[in-house]
């Protein structure tokens, strides 16, 4: 005995790494979350509109020779104006000169540009400039450069100086008048002292400026305002200092400093470098070798170019990493010229700062002249500078490129390893990614760029609007036009984050030919399916909503290329397929020919029966969108959408997951539209049957047209509510005898020609006979309400809104109660030939034998019909003789679109959940988080655990103690239907009737309460009588425990966070369909639960036990229990789980092997006992079983009869330990017994010692902890008890 159950508890050192291998249950993101997207937070990184500096006015005010008076010079100072001396030529040809070089300057930043030159101008040579350059530049941007060294520096009321003709005098140019004539957009350059007196002025005239045009606007009704209102707020002014200050005038410095910093930011820079650091480089000699710096900085192989390079990602990186996203893009991706500018105008704060000299600008920047980035550039320099001398005497071909960009990308790699485990909030912005995007420029280092920004993608949404807000979209919408093969993985995983995030870029991918690109990956069957799938997310987003996209599948031939793929596909891609499919043909009616065609619903019916859950609701979806076009359907397409509603009803409106089940209603919607009419005639049946129940019912209950198969043909045209040639109105008088026994013989024959000639118009070739059609529809009308009712509650939502769709069409139908015709076919076509009268409705057969006949005249014929028929009217048949498509209840839009009653959000989940983390670490995977520590917490208790319940259960069964002490007390509202222990938490969960309890039994603490049955149950239901809870299963309890609770009437829920919040229903569906006969009337359900395989065997009320793979949510097998009895328990054996034994009502034990077919998977059956088996144990090849009549047997497998057996007297509940040599009965006589399998009292316990009453209620359940030797009691007033070997427990 003693080895046995050593077998039977194991030994936990040999589990002590169980827990890490055992699977976790409803943890997917379909379970922890809602089929829903969010509306994520997109970063307005697309410019709302992009500009162009067209036109350029560089008014220059030197006057060369003759020194402002305002301006006291000392001896040398800097005299350098464009890098030329003026006093070393001819002053009216040195002003030219400088000139002429400031547009050069000028034009390597933007080369196109339309330069004019104004030297030393009077006030009316500046506005004919400006008014010229506005006019020709219209709605683009104008600069303004001021140079204004010649002349005195701006007046405190906003006003800058030129000369009079002559040149004897200064004239003051107001900043009012120059806003006026240069307009907006634009921007300001001003070179001068005190150059903030006019950036703090211009904004003041700004707000005067429209002020007054506002007032002209109101006072004169022809006063045009600019679009979008007066706007020169948003003028952007450089000025080279603030208020007061004065221009630096070093000797070694240009008196431009200010525009040398603009225009020439490299030589500049190396200049400033070279006098900061005069003591490491010797001689003022070499600022003349700086000056001459070689290369072009359009060619990053020459110095020069690799510093431009270097020093636009440094300034970039700075910008991005300091300033808000949205002036960014203003100022940094709006412009080239302004972009240029700006990142210039950084060098300028920094340089300038050092001589006692601050830039201003509008809109104002924060301080970036101290960021750390700059050190690395002063470092490039450095090393630059250090070759300098040699590469000027040799030449290029010696010049040693840096490793700026490797060492940067190596930072960004660092930044990824350590910050990618990290939540999103604890996340620090990478100041490395403007650099990244730099690196794409280069052939060198692209292929590494794209590697990593692919890994930082992959953290999610956030990180794909960063990517997209430091502008890298154009750059990689530029290498989809590359054929660099290598490139295609990176390409199209960072195409896919971003299209998954945010695919308003459709237009651009298809203008850049995109198309194309995408489409050869999915084409190409010899690439990896990883990169196939790629493609395929890219596809799907970029046809969403989308015709242009569409149109380019549809001509590619994209159907029949997914279609051929499906079938060896791995599950992600045959999503990916079916959802591109989806997109293709969703609203486009030519592509769903070609699909008809390639008989694609065929193919993706396959898909419904797939393992992985979202595969069969991408399925379900793409069969939604297949029937969802608003096209008039020919007789073949009314066919296949008959045949898609009906094949989604049958195969997976009963699916376990409530995704799938809610896809399959916002599916049949369209089918439900396109025949409304005759919808609302089967609703309209389903509320008169309600209504009038007694005249549409046999004398033995049974409806008439469930009796029709019974009927002769004459009889069910008669009586066949159902049948759409016969129209139902309701009674005006009370029914009357037998309409076939009373009807004249001549009046029979009519009608049964007339119904028979309707009936054969009426169905369109689509339908082969009336019932078969009437079938269909009522099908489908009966599966919607019964999802009404589902137990997960929002698909019984979905589903309420569709049947509320129809029933309230139908409350708002004119004249509802007066007549109801046969409804229309969904084609144009009339159901009535010419000059046939309708059929007739089940109130007219019945009264007419009351009516005389009458002659009818209808077109121009004279015939006999019966009287009281409908009347052939256009009032009557306008409302059903239209086809359901006629825009006549308001049920489509100006656009001729079909009104959507349900709309899916499976694609944009599907897209979301693509868009978050792919290649991280899993929940638990990553050794340093939370939840890695508390999971190896929770796996070291349990095992400290599992080894103090083994030690218990020695003690047992060495008979060295007993169970005697109550430790724990409680009452509920009802009686207890099944209790259940967590197995390493002390914790029990209590299920009643209606409610669900977690116990804390140690403290005597209530956790949680809650009514977990939402259903409606006023709404008729197939069941015998209300739902009621009936066993409660813990899963996943060796780590964060989810209640599954089980209902008499065959459904499931699964239940999380009953303990640290309010409790979260996270599935639900029906296990086992419920036998309604008298034999079966045990209101129980018996569920097994097994970690290891993650399968739920289900049983009850029921012929066949259901086996559910949790995993995949499907139906794994149904195995038969070969008698007309419920199952009452169940129990699988420990080591092995692949085999169960099942105690029946009727005495019967049956033991299964799930492994085996279904007709072979019965391999014991032992027929001992003569009443309910109240309980079992599967121990190795043996089974110990308690019935109801107090007998306790042990059967051994091969044996047909007992081995051991023993009678406990008036039994009346029992439960075996699992792991543990005992067995407690509870008997009516108030006693609790305890037994070991030979039939040894171990001890008893009359119940009432502990309570005041001497009576004490007989017990409803009894349940042993599945390791500790701990005992639950329910009786039947509601008192729940534990008890336990050791008091202090």
């Amino acid at each position: 005995m003693e080895e046995t159950l050593t077998k039977l508890s194991g030994s936990a050192d040999s589990i002590e790494a169980a827990d890490w291998q055992l699977p976790l249950c409803f943890t997917k993101k379909r379970h922890t979350e809602e089929i829903k997207c969010v509306d994520a937070v997109v970063s307005s990184w697309r410019l709302k509109e992009r500009m162009k500096t067209v036109s350029v006015a560089l008014v220059l005010c030197l006057n060369v020779g003759v020194d402002p008076p305002d301006i006291f010079k000392i001896q040398p100072c800097a005299r350098l104006e464009c890098w030329i001396d003026p006093l070393m030529m001819v002053s009216q040809k040195a002003l030219e000169v400088i000139g002429g070089n400031l547009q050069k300057q000028y034009e390597r930043w933007q080369p196109r540009a339309r330069y004019k030159l104004s030297l030393d101008p009077t006030i009316e040579e500046v506005k004919k400039l400006c008014v010229s350059l506005r006019r020709n530049a219209k709605e683009e941007r104008v600069l303004f450069h001021y140079n204004g060294h010649g002349v005195p520096k701006p007046t405190s009321n906003g006003e800058i100086w030129v000369f009079n003709r002559a040149y004897t005098q200064y004239i003051p140019l107001s900043i009012y008048d120059l806003q006026s004539w240069m307009g907006s957009p634009s921007i300001y350059v001003y070179d001068c002292s005190n150059a903030g007196m006019i950036v703090k002025l211009f904004n003041q005239f700004a707000e005067q400026h429209e002020k007054e045009m506002l007032h002209d606007a109101t006072q004169n009704p022809l006063f045009l305002l600019p679009e979008g209102g007066p706007s020169f707020k948003n003028c952007i002014q450089l000025g080279a200092c603030q208020i007061d200050q004065t221009l630096p005038m070093h000797p070694d410095l240009p008196a431009d400093l200010f525009t040398s910093c603009l225009t020439t930011p490299i030589k500049m820079a190396a200049r400033w470098f070279v006098m900061q650091n005069m003591s490491k480089y010797g001689s003022k000699l070499f600022l003349e070798f700086v000056d001459k710096i070689p290369g072009t900085l359009n060619d990053r192989r020459t110095m020069l170019g690799e510093l431009n390079w270097v020093f636009t990602a440094i300034t970039d990186t700075i910008a991005w990493n300091v300033l808000p996203r949205d002036t960014f893009q203003t100022l940094f991706r709006q412009d080239l010229l302004v972009a240029s500018l700006l990142r210039n105008f950084l060098l300028a704060e920094r340089i300038m700062r050092t001589y006692d000299c601050e830039p201003v600008s509008s809109p104002k920047l924060p301080p970036m002249h101290n960021h750390p980035m700059w050190q690395s550039w002063d470092h490039i320099l450095d090393l630059c500078l250090s070759q300098l001398q040699r590469v000027q005497d040799h030449g290029d071909g010696l010049f040693v490129r840096t490793t700026f960009f490797e060492e940067q990308l190596t930072a960004f790699e660092i930044w990824l390893d350590h910050t990618a485990c990290l939540p999103t909030q604890q996340r620090s912005v990478p100041e490395q990614l403007p650099i990244v995007l730099q690196v794409l420029l280069s052939q060198a280092h692209r292929l590494r760029a794209l590697d990593l920004l692919g890994r930082f993608l992959d953290l999610g949404p956030w990180a794909v609007n960063l990517t997209l807000s430091v502008g890298i979209f154009p750059y990689i919408l530029k290498l989809l036009q590359s054929f660099a093969v290598e490139l295609r993985p990176m390409l199209a995983f960072i195409w896919a984050k971003i299209m998954a995030v945010d695919h308003t870029c459709q237009t651009d991918i298809v203008r850049e030919n995109g198309f194309k690109y995408f489409f050869q990956l999915v084409e190409d069957i010899q690439l990896p399916e990883e990169q196939r799938m790629l493609g395929a997310v890219v596809l799907s987003r970029l046809m969403q909503n989308y015709r242009n996209g569409q149109q380019l599948g549809l001509k590619n031939n994209l159907v029949c290329i997914c279609l051929e793929q499906l079938a060896n596909a791995s599950p992600p891609y045959k999503q990916w397929l079916t959802l591109c499919l989806a997109q293709l043909w969703a609203d486009y009616d030519k592509a769903r020919w070609v699909g008809v065609r390639d008989t694609a619903h065929e193919k993706l019916y396959l898909l419904l029966e797939d393992k992985i859950p979202e595969v069969r609701a991408a399925a379900v979806f793409a069969l939604g969108t297949y029937v969802s076009c608003d096209k008039d359907r020919s007789n073949h397409a009314l066919n296949v959408d008959q045949s898609i509603a009906l094949t989604l009803l049958n195969t997976v409106a009963k699916d376990m997951s409530p995704m799938v089940r809610e896809e399959v209603i916002i599916a049949l919607q369209w089918t439900v539209i396109a025949f409304e009419r005759y919808f609302l005639e089967i609703a309209l049946q389903d509320q008169t049957e309600k209504q009038y129940g007694s005249f549409y019912k046999s004398p033995n209950g049974s409806s008439k047209t469930a009796s029709l198969s019974r009927m002769g043909s004459k009889e069910k045209l008669l009586y066949s509510s159902t049948s759409p040639i016969v129209t139902v109105i309701l009674p005006q008088t009370s029914p009357s005898l037998s309409t076939s026994d009373e009807m004249p013989e001549e009046i029979k024959s009519e009608y049964l020609r007339r119904t028979n000639s309707s009936s054969s118009i009426v169905t369109l070739d689509t339908y082969q006979s009336t019932a078969a059609y009437n079938n269909v529809h009522s099908q489908l009308w009966k599966g919607l309400t019964a999802l009404e009712h589902d137990i997960f509650p929002d698909v019984a939502a979905t589903a309420q809104k569709l049947t509320k769709y129809i029933r309230q069409k139908l409350k708002n139908r004119p004249d509802s109660r007066a007549s109801h015709s046969l409804p229309a076919s969904p084609s144009s076509r009339s159901y009535l030939s010419q000059g046939e009268s309708p059929p007739l409705s089940v109130n007219d057969l019945h009264s007419q034998h009351k009516t005389p006949m009458v002659q009818h005249r209808s077109n121009s014929r004279t015939r006999k019909i019966v009287p009281n028929t409908i009347v052939e009217e256009s009032s009557v048949l306008s409302s059903s003789s239209s086809p359901p498509n006629v825009e006549s209840d308001g049920e489509k839009d100006t656009k001729n679109k079909t009104k959507t009653i349900l709309r899916s959000q499976f694609f944009e989940w599907v897209s979301k959940n693509f868009a978050h983390p792919l290649s991280g670490l899993n929940d638990g995977g990553d050794f340093e988080s939370a939840i890695y520590y508390e999971r190896d917490w929770r796996y070291t208790r349990n095992m400290a655990l599992r080894k103090e319940a083994q030690e218990e259960q020695n003690k047992v069964n060495n008979l060295n103690c007993k169970i005697e002490h109550q430790i724990f007390s409680s009452k509920c509202k009802q009686s207890p239907n099944s209790l259940v222990f967590h197995p390493y938490d002390p914790h029990v969960v209590v299920a009643t009737k209606d409610y669900l309890t977690v116990w804390d039994y140690q403290s005597s603490y209530k956790l949680s309460q809650w009514k977990p049955d939402l259903r409606n149950h006023n709404l008729d239901l197939s069941y015998r009588s209300a739902p009621h809870l009936s066993v409660v299963e813990l899963i996943n309890s060796h780590d964060v425990s989810l209640i599954l609770a089980g209902y008499n009437d065959g459904n499931i829920q699964v239940w999380s966070q009953f303990i640290d919040g309010p409790p979260k229903l996270v599935s639900g569906w029906h296990a086992l369909p419920i036998c309604k006969s008298p034999s079966f009337e045990s209101s129980s359900m018996a569920l097994q639960w097994d970690q290891r395989s993650c399968h739920l065997i289900c049983a009850g009320d029921s012929r066949v036990i259901n086996i559910w793979d949790i995993e995949t949510e499907t139906k794994l097998t149904a195995l038969s229990t070969g008698v007309n009895a419920s199952v009452t328990s169940l129990s699988m054996q420990l080591k092995e789980n692949n085999i169960f034994a099942a105690g029946c009502k009727d005495g019967s034990i049956k033991v299964f092997d799930k492994r085996l077919p279904p007709d072979e998977a019965r391999i014991a059956s032992f027929i001992g006992h003569h009443s309910k088996i109240l309980t079992l144990r599967l121990q190795d090849a043996s089974v110990v079983s308690a019935s109801a009549y107090g007998d306790i047997k042990t059967f051994e497998f091969g044996q047909s009869a007992s081995q051991r057996e023993f009678h406990v007297n008036n039994m009346h509940s029992a439960s075996i330990h699992s792991m543990c040599n005992i067995i407690a009965c509870s008997s009516v006589n108030q006693m609790l017994l305890f037994y070991n399998t030979e039939g040894q009292l171990l001890n008893s316990l009359k119940l009432s010692d502990w309570f005041m009453s001497s009576r004490y209620p007989p017990l409803r359940t009894t349940t042993f902890h599945p390791q500790k030797v701990l005992l639950s009691t329910g009786a039947m007033d509601g008192t729940i008890a534990l008890y336990s070997i050791d008091p202090k427990r």
